[in-house]
């Protein structure tokens, strides 16, 4: 397969509406289709795309996770096979963004879908759908790797990309590579030490979609999250608790960026899109920043998670090499090749 690892800053295809797959943007040939899958606490994505990373179809279903980890994996399998079956193609490489640290045996730091630390997703998605070759990942490891290799990150180093959704995390770039950490649990902010008295809380059980969630029903305010930002629009209880929540990640996010110093910060997930947060946040960071980043909203919607997911399976399948041109002069030098060091690789192992 000639795999492509840049892209557009925008996303490879339409992702909105209704799932479809029409002739002209099936597979032909022999190259195989890549199969993304973003497993998130309040939903699940599932995309196709043909070898260069360009979105045939995808489609997106409830997790439904107070009935446990097991349905939600089935009814995404499910989904896989049906979408894999209509393109065309034999199926190349599978990609998985999952919550939590991913290990060979298991996720750890996983807690909003019961028994989702149990699961072995490579062997799942294996074993039901004939993927020869499977990439996992952390979902803001694989959001952050779409940005580097399609969106906002492209031409920023080092970058730092927040994801506010159903819970709170980050993940930093430098270099090209998103940076995993020594137990793959880098950026798990939302374990970060929120209030106080010591210990206080944790910062997700403050401030991320379901802490709002409670947040609006505390307040009596219609509508979860979304209800509350837009009754915080006016002054008023709504307006003064959001902002009070809105302030104890904006602490966090300094110490982030007092840390890396990064060029640019790329927001993703349900929650960032709200203007007011983001807003509230931006002028948080201006404030006391004494190197201010550049602060942006993902141009992926929700979908940066999958187009991670369709980058990892990119990025995992195996390129044949390519043979040195035939010549008949002597080889100026036989001396080796400046650097033999291996190029760094942002994709987890491959199992």
């Amino acid at each position: 397969m000639n795999l492509r690892l840049d892209g557009p800053a925008t996303p490879p295809a339409p992702l909105t509406g209704d799932a479809e797959v029409t002739g002209a943007a099936q597979v032909t040939g022999d190259d195989g289709v890549l199969l993304g899958i973003d497993f998130g606490g309040t939903k699940m994505a599932v995309g196709v795309a043909d070898a260069a990373g360009r979105l045939l179809a995808r489609e997106r279903v409830p997790t439904y996770a107070e009935r446990g980890a097991p349905q939600a994996l089935d009814r995404a399998l499910e989904l896989a096979a049906k979408l894999v079956g209509q393109a065309g193609g034999p199926l190349a490489a599978a990609g998985v963004a999952s919550p939590g640290v991913v290990r060979p045996d298991g996720i750890d730091l996983a807690p909003n879908v019961p028994g989702w630390d149990r699961l072995r997703l490579a062997d799942a998605v294996r074993d039901r759908l004939g993927a020869p070759v499977v990439a996992v990942d952390n979902d803001l490891n694989a959001a952050a790797l779409a940005e580097l290799r399609l969106g906002a990150l492209r031409d920023a180093d080092p970058g730092l990309v927040v994801g506010i959704g159903t819970g709170v995390a980050a993940a930093l770039t430098v270099r090209g590579a998103v940076l995993p950490g020594h137990h793959g649990a880098a950026g798990e902010i939302g374990y970060a030490v929120a209030g106080g008295p010591w210990p206080g809380t944790m910062l997700e059980l403050d401030f991320s979609g379901r802490a709002l969630d409670r947040l609006a029903a505390d307040l009596g305010v219609p509508g979860a999250a979304a209800g509350l930002a837009a009754a915080a629009a006016s002054p008023g209880p709504a307006r003064d608790a959001l902002t009070a929540r809105v302030d104890e990640l904006a602490r966090h996010l300094v110490t982030c960026c007092l840390l890396v110093d990064p060029q640019r910060v790329v927001l993703v997930g349900g929650v960032a899109g709200s203007d007011l947060i983001r807003g509230l946040l931006v002028e948080r960071l201006a404030a006391v920043l004494p190197y201010r980043p550049d602060v942006v909203l993902s141009g992926f919607a929700d979908d940066a998670a999958l187009l991670g997911a369709v980058v990892l399976a990119r990025e995992a399948v195996p390129t044949a090499p390519t043979a040195p041109a035939a010549s008949t002069a002597p080889a100026a030098s036989t001396a080796p090749a400046a650097s033999t060091a291996p190029a760094a690789s942002t994709a987890p192992a491959v199992s």
